[in-house]
């Protein structure tokens, strides 16, 4: 008997074929998804590599700030430390040596001229001044004796008694004790003299200012009061308040201000909410080598006696300015061997170094004499590394910071208008174009090298 086998197209054949497509299908997609991937990656990679080198351009062109000269102040003002000077002041030492007996006149006393200060005991003194008027009183004694004798040898001239020799010597005699009593009266003057300086007294009238004298110091004469450790001092100090005198070094670059008009207002610590008007008074004509200053003298009223010499002041000038100059802010200057230069971008936004010539120093600003104009764009801040005919792109300065990045014209002639908002992309292609008016974003342009 025969067996039959089943067809291999009957139902059992059939699962074995669906598994292979199945099979193959997936392979197929799984291709599809690698090679996708691998198209996404290269265009991802080119996209980047694209941006890096757009990037990579973009911030191969520095980024600086503009700004406009601005013409000079109208009134330039110096504030300048200075010292408030008693209108004569005067250290008072001993002209003779002794110890002090008692002293009258305190710290702060108002005194007139030849009021007694101090008085000072000199027993050495008092008894070279015994002697002096004893020495005067023998020389008195001898003059006369040798005027009698004199006239008695002169009544004997042309006699036998006497021959004119002896004559002459006795005239002789009396005229040199005449001289011998002279000088012992200019002895006793001198003497006189340095018992009148046992007075310590006041010089003028004033304000005594220092005392260093006291009851039983020892006082050399000329040298002061000699304290313990052998250093000698006044004995006194007295100062005439009822004017000062107010010293400021002007610098060299400001000595033209100076002229007889010159007046300047006073800040004193002691009186914060008070300013004092002093006048010109004199001038040194010099300058100081060692700081390049000049002395200059001004003076003020002081009846009320409320300032005191030695004080320290701010004395602030207000001179007249002169608008047709420009100015620009020290960071704007730039130092090398070429000498003093700015930054200067032109229309195609490239750099141009340009000589100035210096005038004066404003503090945070200075003068420019030469070298540029109103209308030129200046690189405030340019970096050391900034050459001749390098390409810059230009951003907004930093509000309130730097000076206006307007021509000064423009600032009078073009009202304010406000900015419209600006999209990110237009900031980009605004940054692309490097426009002088251009609006990038801060933020971004900060975080650019």
């Amino acid at each position: 008997m025969t067996q039959e086998h089943p067809d291999a197209s009957g139902p059992h054949s059939a699962k074995p074929a669906g598994s292979a497509r199945k099979r193959k299908i997936g392979f197929v997609a799984v291709g599809g998804v690698a090679i996708l991937l691998a198209v996404v990656g290269i265009v991802q990679r080119h996209t980047q590599y694209v941006n890096l080198a757009h990037e990579t351009a973009h911030n191969a062109i520095p980024s600086v700030q503009i700004i406009y000269p601005q013409p000079g102040p109208d009134e330039r003002t110096l504030s300048l430390p200075a010292n408030i000077a008693a209108w004569y002041q005067a250290p008072i030492y001993a002209q003779v040596s002794g110890y002090v007996k008692m002293w009258y006149k305190d710290f702060g006393a108002k005194v007139k001229a030849g009021d007694v200060l101090a008085e000072i005991d000199t027993p050495g003194l008092d008894a070279q001044y015994a002697a002096a008027k004893a020495n005067l009183n023998v020389a008195l004694a001898r003059y006369k004796l040798a005027q009698i004798t004199a006239k008695r040898w002169k009544a004997l001239q042309g006699t036998q008694a006497v021959s004119q020799q002896e004559v002459d010597v006795q005239a002789a005699n009396a005229e040199a004790q005449k001289a011998e009593v002279e000088a012992a009266q200019h002895e006793v003057e001198r003497y006189a003299a340095l018992e009148a300086f046992k007075k310590i007294v006041a010089p003028f009238d004033g304000v005594v200012t220092s005392r260093f004298a006291d009851v039983g110091d020892y006082v050399n004469a000329g040298r002061g009061d000699v304290d313990a450790h052998g250093n000698a001092t006044e004995l006194f100090s007295v100062a005439d308040v009822h004017a000062m005198r107010v010293f400021v070094a002007v610098p060299q670059d400001y000595a033209d201000i100076i002229s007889p008009r010159l007046e300047a207002d006073l800040s004193i610590p002691q009186y914060p909410e008070r300013t004092f008007r002093a006048h010109f008074l004199a001038t040194a004509s010099a300058f100081n080598a060692s700081t390049r200053t000049v002395t200059t003298e001004l003076t003020l009223d002081n009846k009320s006696g409320e300032l005191w010499p030695n004080s320290y002041a701010t004395a602030t000038f207000h001179a007249p300015g002169d608008t047709d100059e420009l100015i620009l802010p020290l960071g704007a200057i730039v130092f090398r061997a070429e000498g003093t230069q700015v930054a200067v971008v032109d229309d195609t936004n490239h750099v141009h170094l340009v000589g100035v010539t210096l005038g004066t120093n404003f503090g945070t600003t200075v003068q420019i004499l030469r070298g540029v104009k109103k209308t030129d764009r200046v690189i405030n801040n340019p970096s050391a590394g900034l050459l001749d005919g390098q390409e810059v792109r230009i951003v907004k300065g930093t509000p309130g910071y730097n000076m206006p990045s307007m021509p000064p014209a423009a600032q009078k002639l073009e009202p304010k208008k406000p900015v419209p908002p600006v999209k990110s992309s237009e900031v980009e292609d605004d940054d692309t174009r490097a426009m002088p008016d251009d609006t990038a974003d801060m933020s971004e342009a900060g975080a650019r090298p």
